[in-house]
C-alpha cells in the first residue's frame, strides 16, 4: 500500500505563497488553527527543503509551544544539496533525486507524509504526481513575492477535492492532479 502526501500552503488571492507571516497575520483564526491541526494529526513524516529546515530547526527544536511538541519528534527528510549528511533534529539528509526518494519513501510504512516546503520542492513534488492532496489557504489579500505556479509552466489541470470558508474570511481549497483518465471524461 502506497502511503499518501500532503502539502498545505498559505496562499494570496494573487498566487504568492513565499513569506506568508508577513501577509496572513489578520487573518488566521480558530478555523485555520483546527484546519492545520486536523492535517497534521496522520503525519509522520515531512519532507522539508533546506531553507525552511533551517530555520524552523533553530526555533522549533527549543520551542514550547504545542507545533513545537508535533514537529521535533516528527522524522524530517531534508531536500539539500549544501548541508552535511549529520543533521540533528531527528533528520535526514535526501541524498540524490528527491523523486527517487519520495517514491521510496512512500513505498515504506508509515502514516503521511507532509510535504512542508520550499517552494520547489512541492512544485515539483506535486507535478511529478507525488503529492496527493494540496491545499491552498487562499487569504484575502495580494500579496509580493514568489508563486508556487510560475508563469512559463505548462497547462496543468486539477481537480478540485474540496472547498469551504473560513469565519475570517479564507477560501480552503484542496486540490489533486487531474489524471489523464478524468480529462478524458470531462
Amino acid at each position: 500500500m502506497t502511503r499518501t502526501t500532503s502539502a498545505h500552503l498559505f496562499h494570496s488571492v494573487n498566487g504568492v505563497v513565499e513569506d506568508p507571516h508577513l501577509w496572513q497575520f489578520d487573518a488566521f483564526g480558530a478555523d485555520e488553527a483546527q484546519l492545520m491541526t486536523d492535517s497534521l494529526a496522520p503525519v509522520t513524516d515531512t519532507i522539508i527543503g533546506r531553507k525552511l529546515w533551517q530555520e524552523w530547526s533553530e526555533y522549533w527544536a527549543t520551542a514550547d509551544d504545542p507545533f513545537g511538541e508535533w514537529v521535533n519528534p516528527m522524522h524530517k527528510h531534508v531536500i539539500s544539496s549544501t548541508l552535511p549528511s549529520d543533521l540533528p533534529w531527528n533528520s535526514t539528509l535526501v541524498a540524490g533525486d528527491p523523486i527517487a526518494y519520495v517514491r521510496h519513501l512512500r513505498a515504506g510504512d508509515g502514516g503521511t507524509i507532509a510535504v512542508l516546503g520550499g517552494i520547489e520542492t512541492v512544485r515539483s513534488l506535486f507535478l511529478a504526481g507525488l503529492i496527493d492532496t494540496l491545499t491552498l489557504t487562499t487569504h484575502p489579500v495580494v500579496a509580493e513575492g514568489r508563486k508556487l505556479f510560475e508563469s512559463g509552466m505548462a497547462t496543468t489541470r486539477l481537480r478540485l477535492l474540496e472547498a469551504r470558508q473560513t469565519a475570517v474570511g479564507n477560501a480552503v481549497l484542496t486540490y489533486a492532479l487531474r489524471q489523464e483518465d478524468d480529462a478524458a471524461g470531462s
